[in-house]
């Protein structure tokens, strides 16, 4: 039996991991590369797209290896100790704006988001496969998940509640309070991943294969659950994507910037933390819906029905900053949904895990937990690349100048809020239809 303190260790690393790095990477990014760093939106695009190719191979590459580490701090405990300080770095040093021009930028723009990209890699499916090896209960494993999604949603709520607020008291350009916070978030996520991998423990040992062998991949599109698993989690990555890539745009366009309530600023950031907090409550509320509803699937569909149902009714609002109360309702509400499916499809990789191991005898926990962190980004990023080609479609500019200086220019602003508007709501609800249909598919039926 796990004791609390190991729960909690587990959950700070995706505290870390999807509470910080990913949650900044995923709703601050697009606005800062092409509104404060000084990307085009062309660029922002591409960045994004080449850095999922780069991890179609590192990934499950990253996977496999760590299925087959042999240390004296088990197999996947000691990625998430050595990677700690790495991650930390890179993602400080990656919301630091350099004094260059415009193929300078790019080129460091580029080089630093592909080693994020590696180190997060390198940190996270270990992390993920952790849970294959922690606990062989069922039930325990749905706690493990449940402390996992609530640690992210915390922390992220703590990370962007506070954001505004932080970079009010750093001062000076945007540029530089991004800096700092880079570096005082990247030190946090340092310590709370050490911490994950000397508080959490591996009591089972993985069935290993003797040598490295190409066979676990072929295995894997031979393995319809792990199929259908995937897809839908670049499904349910695609709907936070859009959703969250879109997010500064909205507020910053639709909403014509930052909307003070009673003292209350709601920025981007904090527009999303009303949901980060629902997601919280909702991940922890998750493992005991499952069981009243009596199955995982079931449980994933009619969480998924709740986000396409209130991601079509925000389309409907108006874009009016007095309605940004009626706003922030559907964004809590859409949540209630991801919250409680974010912690199920975590659980159902680990019956993927063990289906695969039953099936072919050696495990392959870290290469299948890999193809999770996988859809994470690829769904995410892929969005992230999607809003910012189709806001450039329909007339969204950002540019450097020769001087250095970012420059935003809008040649339809009306056709750029409409775009915005249903990339928040539309965009999202058809890939949850698509989720729907492919979780009816899924064939694992716990």
């Amino acid at each position: 039996m796990a004791s609390l303190k190991e729960k909690i260790g587990y959950a700070l690393g995706d505290a870390a991991a999807g509470g910080i790095t990913w949650k900044v990477m995923s709703i601050a990014f697009p606005l800062f590369f092409t509104n404060v760093f000084g990307l085009t939106v062309a660029d922002t695009a591409t960045l994004m797209l080449i850095a999922r190719m780069f991890d179609v191979v590192t990934d499950p590459l990253m996977g496999s290896l760590a299925d087959r580490t042999q240390s004296r701090w088990g197999t996947y405990r000691p990625w998430l100790i050595f990677g700690a300080v790495p991650l930390g770095v890179i993602f400080a040093l990656l919301l630091y704006t350099p004094d260059f021009g415009p193929v300078g930028k790019r080129i460091y723009a580029y080089t630093l988001y592909l080693l994020m990209m590696a180190v997060y890699t390198a940190v996270n499916v270990p992390y993920g496969s952790l849970l294959g090896v922690m606990t062989e209960d069922d039930n325990e494993k749905n706690q493990f998940s449940s402390f996992r999604m609530v640690g992210a949603y915390a922390m992220g709520f703590i990370t962007l509640l506070s954001f505004p607020y932080l970079q009010k008291l750093v001062g000076g350009t945007e540029a530089h309070q991004y800096a700092v916070l880079g570096a005082a978030l990247g030190g946090l996520a340092t310590i709370m991943t050490l911490a994950c991998g000397l508080l959490t423990k591996e009591r089972l040992k993985p069935v290993r294969a003797e040598k490295f062998s190409l066979k676990p991949f072929g295995d894997l599109f031979k393995n319809k659950p792990w199929i259908y698993l995937t897809l839908i989690g670049i499904c349910t990555n695609f709907f936070n994507g859009f959703r969250y890539a879109v997010a500064g745009y909205l507020l910053e366009y639709c909403l014509h910037g930052d909307v003070t309530v009673s003292g209350l600023i709601i920025n981007y950031t904090v527009f999303m933390t009303f949901g980060e907090v629902t997601c919280m409550i909702f991940g922890g509320l998750s493992p005991k819906f499952t069981l009243w509803v009596g199955s995982k699937r079931k449980a994933f569909t009619y969480a998924a029905i709740i986000c396409a149902v209130f991601s079509v009714i925000f389309f409907f609002v108006p874009m009016d900053p007095a309605y940004i109360w009626v706003l922030v309702a559907l964004v809590i509400l859409t949540s209630i949904g991801v919250g409680l499916y974010s912690p199920l499809l975590w659980s159902m990789y680990a019956d993927v895990a063990d289906y695969a191991t039953e099936k072919n005898g050696t495990s392959s926990t870290g290469l299948i937990f890999s193809s999770g962190t996988m859809a994470q980004k690829f769904g995410t990023a892929i969005s992230g690349s999607l809003v910012a080609l189709l806001l450039g479609i329909a007339g969204f500019y950002s540019g450097t100048d020769e001087n250095g200086q970012t420059v935003v220019n809008i040649t339809n602003m009306e056709a750029v809020r409409e775009m915005t508007w249903a990339l928040f709501s539309i965009f999202p609800a058809i890939i949850v239809l698509i989720m729907i249909f492919l979780i009816h598919k899924y064939p694992i039926k716990k």
